[in-house]
């Protein structure tokens, strides 16, 4: 099925790789809204659904100018917006005639609300047995916490991610944004896609059920393996890497601050000769990333007085030329500067209904023949209501009176 014409502003290419394929979004806050995004910012006809009178709760996080939410436009960029509350008959019957016409539904409400609407898998196979449903939860669809109310910190916090980061004699840390919530969006939509790909094989759509604590447990690596075999259970080490030395942030002579990382064996071996140790390298101890993570104090002692005798740009210069990795630290001012992310894309200024002219993160990746693009921002809540519910054959008059009774 076509994708419907969006808002005209910022209008991409018109060839791109979801074109055809239409998503409902009937999540709300960061994993599944996210994942929506993600499939929106590749040509897929996204129709974000909200309640009437209580809108995602995005929309209110974070800072605001002249009263409009300023991650929404980011978040809510390439959806059209409905108001539907599906908790009523009426707005249940909408959404299913919503669903015949589409391919995906992303949802995150707790396990059994849609059951208790009459819109749980059954009934909505039922009224397309093509559809795709992304079920986004804290917990999954079953066991003994599926019922309960969660979030990305208790993922961070569950996955083991929380009780690795921070100092060794501090507490475990949590990430200041929604890390686990960004995985499981990554995730949502890879699943999506191959979903999608299971229709075009078999002709019938089928259930993900995404636990928000499971996408964040494959990024930190081998410890479950690791306990497993060993009974091995990794410390807080800081910035430092029980894998790898020197591997840290360094002051400079400045006063900014600089990554290094030395994962591979010729990286490390360039630093340690350009900080002025060549004699390290030719320890046994230096040859394997874990043995030199065991003297990382020696390590990283020396590479931290050779930095801190120079400015930043001169040790960024000197590692560049012995072709060793090194990155500033950046805030999101170093972010907006920087020549590398300028010449890839990587923020790109759009045109806003509300704001004008507005910098946001483009998409996640470049396609050389179908890019992706961000063809709007986030749209006020409900500005395509009727516009939607109309081409689904919902009269001016019967919108008027559904709206009037509090279900649009």
């Amino acid at each position: 099925m076509s994708a419907a014409e969006g808002p005209a502003q910022g209008a991409g290419p018109s060839a791109a790789p979801l074109d055809g394929i239409r998503v409902l979004d009937v999540s709300t806050l960061f994993a599944g809204p996210l994942a929506a995004t993600f499939l929106g910012d590749f040509g897929a006809d996204v129709i974000k659904v909200e309640h009437p009178r209580k809108p995602d709760a995005a929309r209110g996080h974070g800072p605001a100018k002249d009263g409009v939410n300023l991650w929404w436009k980011t978040l809510g960029r390439n959806k059209r917006t409905v108001t539907i509350d599906l908790g009523t008959p009426a707005g249940a019957e909408l959404l299913l005639a919503l669903v015949a016409e589409a391919d995906v539904l992303v949802e995150n409400f707790r396990p059994g609300t849609l059951e208790r609407w009459g819109l749980g898998p059954e009934a909505l196979h039922a009224a397309n047995p093509r559809l795709v449903i992304a079920r986004v939860t804290a917990f999954g669809q079953v066991g003994p916490y599926s019922s309960r109310p969660g979030f990305g910190s208790l993922a961070e916090a569950m996955s083991g991610f929380a009780a690795l980061t921070g100092e060794p004699d501090g507490p475990p840390t949590l990430p200041p944004f929604g890390l686990a919530d960004g995985i499981a969006a990554l995730a949502t939509a890879y699943a999506v896609m191959v979903a999608l790909r299971g229709v075009e094989s078999t002709g019938h759509g089928q259930v993900v059920d995404m636990a928000i604590i499971e996408p964040i447990l494959m990024l930190l690596g081998g410890q479950i393996t690791a306990y497993d075999q060993l009974g091995l259970v990794q410390p807080r080490t800081g910035n430092r890497s029980v894998n790898n030395a020197p591997r840290n942030v360094y002051r400079t002579g400045s006063g900014e601050w600089v990554a290094v990382s030395t994962s591979s064996q010729s990286i490390a071996e360039r630093v340690m000769r350009l900080v002025g140790r060549p004699d390290v390298v030719d320890e046994p101890w230096f040859a394997t990333g874990h043995s030199r993570a065991e003297h990382a104090d020696e390590l990283d002692s020396a590479v931290a007085a050779w930095i801190a005798a120079r400015s930043t740009d001169e040790v960024v210069d000197e590692f560049e030329r012995a072709q060793a990795a090194i990155s500033r630290v950046y805030d999101v001012r170093g972010v907006l500067s920087d020549p590398q992310y300028q010449a890839i894309g990587t923020v790109q200024t759009v045109e806003d209904d509300e704001l004008g002219a507005l910098k946001m993160q483009n998409v996640l990746f470049r396609l050389s023949e179908t890019p992706g693009a961000i063809r709007w921002t986030g749209r006020r809540h409900g500005a395509d209501t009727e516009s939607v519910l109309g081409s689904i054959g919902v009269s001016p008059e019967r919108i008027a009176e559904l709206r009037e009774r509090g279900v649009v």
